[in-house]
């Protein structure tokens, strides 16, 4: 396995795991999510917005906590669609989407004098890459809600999606492109 982007090297963990279950020993210190494998971190995102598919905000208010096995064999599951439909190894295919999800350059809101206006800023290696995880188990979990398709087939339509950089399948390129697109209008 490899990561294509210099930047994402050290902010991407793949390093081989039994089971990616660290139980939050990586919480408390600052920058330690950094060494979270990134399956892990995928099982985490999707634990929090499995059942939250219906809301649009970004709020991380799931019905679901603490069922990391439930998502576990989620991603078991969608990797084997992947590994069955690409014949490549989806975790591969997984960096590869988180790749073409990235979101370099995002808008911040600046104050002066009671006058508010967005301003574009780049956006961090550790940011970029939740970012592109959250928005890949949003997808999933908005095509899986209300769907006959089930959670693991969503998951597995979705990062192939991104990882071919099909705008039309995946949300997560679709809103990449959109965040890109407003922060080069404020610039």
């Amino acid at each position: 396995m490899e990561i294509k982007n210099p930047a994402m090297r050290r902010v991407i963990s793949l390093k081989p795991v039994y089971l990616p279950h660290t139980g939050g020993r990586h919480e408390h210190k600052r920058f330690w999510k950094l060494q979270l494998p990134i399956v892990e971190r995928l099982v985490n995102r999707l634990m929090s917005q499995a059942m939250n598919a219906g809301n649009k905000k970004d709020r991380i208010n799931s019905r679901n906590p603490g069922k990391k096995l439930k998502a576990l064999r989620t991603v078991k599951l969608a990797f084997r669609i992947i590994e069955l439909r690409t014949g490549r190894n989806p975790i591969q295919v997984l960096v590869d989407a988180i790749e073409n999800s990235l979101v370099r350059e995002e808008v911040t809101r600046i104050v002066y004098g009671g006058v508010s206006y967005f301003h574009s800023v780049d956006t961090s290696p550790t940011r970029m890459v939740d970012l592109a995880v959250r928005f890949i188990a949003q997808g999933a979990a908005m095509k899986a809600f209300r769907s006959i398709t089930s959670l693991p087939e969503a998951l597995a339509e979705e990062i192939i999606a991104a990882a071919e950089y099909d705008r039309s399948k995946s949300y997560a390129i679709r809103r990449k492109e959109e965040l890109e697109r407003i922060a080069m209008s404020s610039r």
